[in-house]
């Protein structure tokens, strides 16, 4: 199963959209009813404020909205000091919201679908991690793929 991060679904709405893809929209609306794809609370937020209309569209398609309970936010905190960020103060890589829902993805064992932009080489200062590069760090250990990706690994054709 998967979590689905807010970039992967705005870059969705945003380059396939409904009225030209509806056969993508088709597939992900019973990825949702099956329940192979769910949503973390912070990043159903982050939808609705970014895309208003994508954040109706998956409440409408019944995704299921996983929590930010205690476990999940002390693992998010762990992350952050693996990561060296101290207090408040995120750099250019991940933030807050990215690291609950890293943390919910592994809570769950799930694996995640980011949009964020991977490294190809990771920057010296690990606070300016991306997503894709903290998902890969030993300790954390979460497999992260794109929208992209996840499309291909389907297998369906939307044509």
């Amino acid at each position: 199963m998967q979590v689905i991060d807010a970039s992967s679904l705005v870059y969705a709405w945003d380059n396939y959209p409904i009225a030209q893809f509806p056969l993508l929209w088709q597939w992900l609306r019973e990825e949702i009813n099956s329940v192979r794809l769910q949503i973390p609370f912070v990043a159903i937020e982050e939808v609705r404020h970014v895309t208003p209309d994508c954040g109706a569209w998956l409440a409408a398609s019944g995704i299921v909205i996983l929590p930010v309970g205690s476990q999940i936010t002390l693992d998010a905190n762990r992350m952050k000091g693996l990561i060296g960020i101290v207090g408040d103060r995120y750099q250019a890589g991940v933030g807050e919201n990215d690291l609950l829902i890293i943390a919910t993805a592994r809570h769950h064992g799930f694996e995640l679908v980011s949009n964020e932009n991977e490294q190809p080489t990771l920057p010296k200062a690990m606070p300016n991690y991306k997503i894709p590069a903290v998902c890969a760090m030993a300790g954390v250990n979460v497999s992260c793929f794109s929208f992209l990706t996840y499309m291909k690994r389907s297998n369906r054709v939307f044509g």
